[in-house]
């Protein structure tokens, strides 16, 4: 392929990409005790999707995950994670391609490439919420934080991506906790511990988990977080630095 290829994802025959191949990342932010997930509403449809795209034919599969994620956050450091594979024959619906051409004002052709069967990898990206841009693109109206707990009906399987995207982070959490980017640079026991219930969705007994946390040898602690009376501050932490 020639470096200057277009690479225009509404091209009828889909110039410029690997067919039947499609990126799908789940974008999860944790602000406000609350495990908030990125959405894209699409113009004029009201159809809501994850952050997604197409593999260019001269680029790495992980590089087209990094590529879309950076793309809707704004962030150039961003590195999602492949956690499955998603093929069933039963999420093969191209109503909303055909429905946000149509809001377009053009016609569909119905030969285009993005009505055929896709295969979609799942990638899961964990961030810093204050630091994301949510940046939709041309076909876009929208690209929003949402609730994990109150998203809207999204397009062909994607709520079981999303569905599959925590699971998968309930079971890495403690292996791979310092390389997340959930909570800021500095936090405290308290923040820790409410972004571990959030995300197993249950309460934990803030002894045994405070024990579990400092056996694990992954964090430093660092300073007292003021905020009242000397006696009432918190101990700050971070992530061991490796």
């Amino acid at each position: 392929m020639k470096p200057d290829t277009p690479h225009n994802e509404t091209d009828a025959a889909g110039n410029g990409f690997i067919p039947n191949l499609a990126v799908d990342v789940v974008v999860f932010g944790f602000h406000d005790t609350e495990l908030k997930v990125l959405l894209m509403q699409y113009s004029k449809t009201g159809l809501y999707a994850l952050p997604g795209g197409f593999v260019r034919l001269n680029e790495n599969l992980d590089d087209a995950a990094k590529r879309v994620a950076g793309e809707r956050t704004g962030l150039r450091d961003i590195s999602p994670e492949q956690f499955r594979v998603f093929g069933d024959m039963a999420r093969h619906d191209p109503t909303p391609f055909i429905s946000f051409m149509a809001a377009d004002g053009g016609k569909p052709d119905p030969n285009h490439w993005l009505f055929q069967r896709f295969i979609s990898v799942g990638y899961l990206a964990l961030v810093d919420f204050t630091k994301v841009t949510p940046t939709p693109d041309k076909i876009f109206d929208s690209c929003n934080w949402y609730n994990l707990t109150d998203i809207p009906p999204l397009i062909q399987d994607h709520s079981a991506i999303v569905a599959a995207g925590l699971q998968w982070l309930q079971v890495i959490l403690d292996s791979k906790l310092a390389g997340f980017n959930l909570l800021p640079a500095e936090f405290t026991m308290a923040e820790l511990q409410s972004l571990y219930e959030t995300v197993l969705g249950k309460k934990l007994l803030r002894p045994a988990f405070q024990r579990k946390m400092l056996g694990m040898g992954i964090l430093e602690r660092i300073a007292k977080k003021y905020s009242g009376g000397a006696h009432k501050a918190p101990y700050l932490y971070r992530f061991v630095s490796k």
